[in-house]
């Protein structure tokens, strides 16, 4: 009971002292001082082969991580480009000492994670079995097994990705700013083609192994629970039959901002968003004064959410889901860019908000640069708990040429710069006036509003080679939107075979991420739909509509459709809209564009725009717009099915992504009303 009373007597005191203070709970407590930051630094050592080791002993894990990086500046493939991304691959696929299948199951066994590069390599294991995982890592680098038949399969690889992003705005755009800042027959502005890939053999990719997959002016970052005594012994015996190279070291060619900005724009028909992008070079290093007045500034510009183009962009004018900076103070390649996907119709009106604030972007706030050195004092201190940013560091420190107290000042440094820094860092390196506007979108609706903008305007195509403006042929006094129809509805069959078709059933497969999917879907008259997508035989998405009602069921939960969606789907009544076109108000026939790589008839509607081969009138795709973005649907590969051609080849993206669907087979006139329960 004494006890009980000393505990609430206790409390009673402590509330007192809560009630005499006044805490505001609302206001957010001051800053305490700038900790003192303490980095282990690295004991080093040097193998007769030019190989630098570093190791950073760090016992708070029973783990170890080690990070391989060449030192090389970037080097020109010519017409075998992408050689190194097939030289890299074939590291895992064994030694000239082991199969592999042994060497793949041996990393499996030990739990580790063994990653190479064209440019490196890390590996990551439990310390107990790190000199295991050690040696596997050196064996693989130092003893690869190419092979042609390995090398053909990686070249099918790379050639399938290729295709793949032959429509993605977001690719192009990489490839062609890259081509046009550097140059497109450069080390760093080359790109991977087809024709590239095709033509790689096995000699060349023994022969960039030879000449660049070297120790000379390479890194190996050990971080983690050893002791260097005994990694020392470890780390020779492994890495001496590594071979040195005596590779002379590469001049980048010359690369050079335009001495007046301008817009440079590559046409991609099927796009429903423009990939924008601000690029200009600088000469900005991480030794540089102006290095944290400029990683400052870009943080307040493009760093995150708070940013300035995120609040403009997105939450301002709602153009975009998202819009940053990047402000990069590389060895070989130091570079600003500023970068967002926004709608079609608003891509002008972006790209002005964008130079407005890279123009303003010289003058900051005082509360806007205390939140930036928050923000980048408390990231920084976060990542020292990862033990591969204090390898990053260490590499850093020796091939950036830093100070020895570079990252103990680190916290030091970003306390120090004022505004007037940040204004002086924007003049070097945010240059407003020298900068390229890459736009990879649909010119044909973007082009009129970029050209009022007041810059000049450049076209390219896809391979970065100058077109001029892409235009739209005009439709011949003859054609109509009925007539579109009527030759769309002759080419697969006919008024009277198309109009007996009361449902279609269809399946489909595809894959997602490595993953086989597949959908079936029965839809019929009076817009009933029914449509059930499985992975590895479980449903993980489900659709039912029977004109009036329905429901959607994913992942276990069913939720009832609900009047917005029921409205929607209510509209589609006919399984061919064509029938109606003549009668439909809402559409209008627009020009000629490229759509699926065919010249085709533009139909557009309010929330729909078709496409119809010029030259066979068969409907090559169609695009809708949703809440989330627009959804481009491709048709290919039509063939007779009881009558009709139906297309066996349907992609569409979704978020970016392309979904290849091979359908299997199309049922006619065979739903019935309990399929749609």
């Amino acid at each position: 009971m004494k006890k009980q009373l000393t505990y609430i007597a206790a409390a009673f005191f402590f509330t007192g002292m809560i009630s005499a203070q006044k805490i505001d709970i609302n206001a957010m407590p001051k800053a305490g001082p700038t900790p003192a930051i303490n980095i282990a630094k690295p004991k080093t050592f040097q193998l007769s082969n030019g190989l630098t080791v570093m190791v950073v002993e760090n016992n708070k894990l029973p783990r170890v991580s080690a990070t391989l990086t060449m030192d090389r500046a970037p080097y020109h493939e010519g017409n075998v480009t992408g050689v190194s991304q097939i030289m890299a691959e074939q590291f895992e696929n064994g030694t000239t000492n082991m199969s592999k299948d042994a060497f793949n199951s041996k990393v499996d066994y030990l739990g580790a994670n063994l990653n190479f590069s064209s440019g490196g390599a890390f590996a990551n294991s439990l310390s107990k079995y790190f000199p295991e995982v050690l040696n596997l890592m050196a064996d693989a680098i130092a003893n690869p097994k190419f092979s042609a038949e390995e090398i053909q399969n990686s070249k099918e690889r790379a050639i399938e990705g290729l295709k793949t992003n032959e429509k993605s705005a977001s690719a192009i755009a990489s490839r062609v700013s890259n081509a046009l800042m550097y140059g497109k027959n450069t080390a760093r502005g080359e790109f991977e083609t087809v024709e590239s890939i095709n033509k790689i053999q096995l000699a060349d990719v023994q022969n960039i192994y030879k000449k660049y997959y070297a120790p000379d002016n390479a890194y190996l970052v050990i971080v983690g629970d050893v002791k260097f005594d005994q990694v020392k012994p470890l780390v020779e015996k492994a890495f001496n039959g590594w071979k040195k190279a005596n590779t002379p070291a590469t001049q980048l060619e010359p690369a050079s901002n335009v001495a007046k900005t301008e817009i440079n724009v590559v046409d991609v028909p099927s796009a429903v968003q423009s990939v924008v992008s601000l690029n200009n070079l600088n000469t900005l290093k991480m030794k540089d004064a102006n290095y944290f007045p400029a990683t400052i500034a870009n943080y307040i510009l493009g760093g995150g959410g708070e940013a300035r183009l995120f609040m403009n962009l997105r939450e301002k004018n709602g153009f975009t889901y998202g819009a940053y900076s990047s402000m990069t103070a590389s060895k070989y390649s130091p570079e600003f860019s500023a970068e967002a996907s926004v709608r079609n119709e608003v891509t002008d009106k972006a790209v002005k908000e964008f130079m407005n604030e890279l123009n303003a972007i010289s003058t900051v706030k005082p509360e806007e640069l205390a939140n930036a050195k928050a923000k980048l004092k408390g990231a920084f201190i976060m990542s020292l708990e990862k033990p591969e940013n204090i390898a990053r560091f260490a590499l850093n420190q020796k091939v950036q040429d830093l100070p020895s107290d570079f990252y103990t000042n680190y916290l030091k440094s970003i306390d120090k710069v004022t505004s007037a820094d940040v204004t002086n860092a924007v003049k070097a390196t945010i240059l407003p006036n020298q900068s390229r506007i890459f736009i990879a979108g649909k010119a044909s609706d973007i082009s009129e509003g970029l050209e009022k903008l007041g810059y000049p305007v450049k076209y390219y195509d896809k391979d970065a080679n100058p077109v001029a403006k892409p235009t739209a042929q005009k439709v011949d006094a003859n054609v109509t939107l009925g007539s579109v129809a009527d030759k769309y509805i002759n080419a697969i069959g006919g008024a009277a075979a198309v109009q007996k078709i009361t449902s279609i059933s269809t399946e489909a497969t595809t894959k997602v991420q490595g993953m086989d999917m597949a959908m079936k879907m029965t839809q019929a008259k009076g817009g009933k739909m029914a449509m059930n997508i499985s992975m590895m035989g479980n449903t993980i998405q489900k659709i039912v509509f029977d004109g009036k009602d329905g429901y959607m069921e994913a992942q276990g939960q069913k939720k009832t459709l609900d009047d917005k969606q029921k409205a929607e789907m209510s509209k589609e009544t006919e399984l061919f809209p064509e029938l109606g076109f003549a009668k439909n108000s809402t559409l209008k026939l627009g020009g000629i564009e490229k759509y699926n790589n065919e010249d085709s008839y533009v139909v557009k509607g309010d929330k729909v725009t078709y496409y119809y081969s010029v030259a066979t009138g068969l409907k090559t795709g169609e695009v809708k717009a949703g809440e989330g973005g627009s959804i481009p649907t491709s048709y290919a590969d039509y063939k007779d099915v009881s009558g009709v051609k139906l297309p066996f080849t349907i992609i569409q993206n979704m978020g970016g992504m392309d979904i290849n669907l091979a359908v299997k087979s199309y049922v006619l006139n065979q739903a019935k009303d309990s399929d749609f329960k």
